[in-house]
């Protein structure tokens, strides 16, 4: 009896990874939806638009942005994590909505628990901008003077609870440094005050003040990446200021439900990362400081959760 429900039950699972993999080779046989749980416009915008457009011309089937707006991207996330995990509801993870989100206030979906982390698109790294005038060109005078001045230093921030005003907190509890996040309506409105001179700094991501940086119209003091970056060269890096703790990006990925077939999720992490490595899509992310990445469908499902380790308590924390 025993050797017999053995059997059955091993004849099932082959059962059913045999269909998996003809299922996942079939796959897509209509249009495929990622949502992109923000308003149009912007980064996410960029990422979700080029994988998708890719996507479609690799698979011959059509892969639809769909912009869900609100609640920090929970909503539109909550809507994939209650979808079929046929591969047909995809969505646009990423820092806010899987790591801010969820440790900002009680939600109804798990952001490990209720989604299958197919790969990562990249991330965009934050950078520390100070005006073109000030006396500080380090970072070792950045914090002496947040140390030694009274008040501080206020800094700029896309928002509150923002990836870049978490990592701007991050720093000021890593160098002792008395900072006071400012948080504006967006990076743009941030960094024209700061070109202005009507605020000290600022933690902002560095794809729009790319330009600026390069016009001379604000100065940077320290990038989050691992290493200078090779379209910006002039740009110094956290680590070399003496902080290697400080790597970050503000990432965006693609995920779906809970249960999808790993095959099918294997073979959508293959093709995504072969799209990141095409010449025009790099030709596109470079300027964003955008860099390649080679994780797996187990590596990412591990990135996620050590994001969520890393920032979650201090997400809640500025609450």
């Amino acid at each position: 009896m025993r050797a017999s429900r053995i059997a059955v039950i091993t004849a099932l699972i082959a059962c059913n990874l045999l269909f998996s993999n003809v299922f996942s080779q079939s796959w897509p046989t209509k249009p495929v939806r990622i949502v992109i749980p923000y308003a149009p416009g912007g980064s996410a915008d960029l990422l979700a638009r080029l994988a998708s457009d890719k996507l479609t011309r690799k698979f011959g089937q059509q892969f639809i942005t769909e912009n869900r707006a609100g609640a920090g991207g929970a909503i539109g996330s909550e809507l994939v994590a209650r979808s079929a995990p046929d591969g047909y509801n995809l969505v646009l993870s990423g820092i806010g909505s899987h790591v801010v989100a969820p440790a900002a206030t009680p939600l109804t979906y798990d952001p490990v628990r209720d989604f299958t982390h197919i790969a990562l698109l990249g991330g965009f790294p934050t950078v520390l901008l100070v005006h073109p005038g000030s006396p500080l060109r380090t970072l070792r005078e950045f914090v002496a003077e947040a140390r030694s001045k009274p008040g501080g230093i206020a800094f700029g921030t896309p928002g509150h609870g923002t990836h870049a005003h978490l990592i701007g907190v991050l720093f000021a509890q890593k160098s002792g440094a008395n900072l006071t996040p400012v948080p504006y309506k967006g990076g743009g409105p941030a960094l024209a005050d700061l070109a202005g001179n009507q605020l000290p700094a600022a933690f902002v991501t560095l794809g729009p003040s790319a330009p600026m940086i390069r016009a001379g119209k604000v100065r940077s003091l320290g990038l989050t990446t691992v290493k200078r970056l090779p379209e910006f060269p002039d740009l110094p890096t956290f680590a070399e200021g003496g902080y290697a703790d400080m790597q970050a990006i503000t990432w965006f990925g693609i995920s779906g439900p809970a249960g999808m077939p790993r095959p099918l999720a294997v073979r959508l992490n293959q093709e995504i990362r072969a799209v990141l490595l095409e010449p025009d899509v790099r030709e596109r992310l470079r300027p964003e400081g955008v860099e390649p990445n080679d994780l797996d469908v187990d590596a990412f499902t591990a990135f996620v959760r050590s994001e969520i380790e890393r920032w979650g308590p201090l997400a809640k924390g500025t609450q």
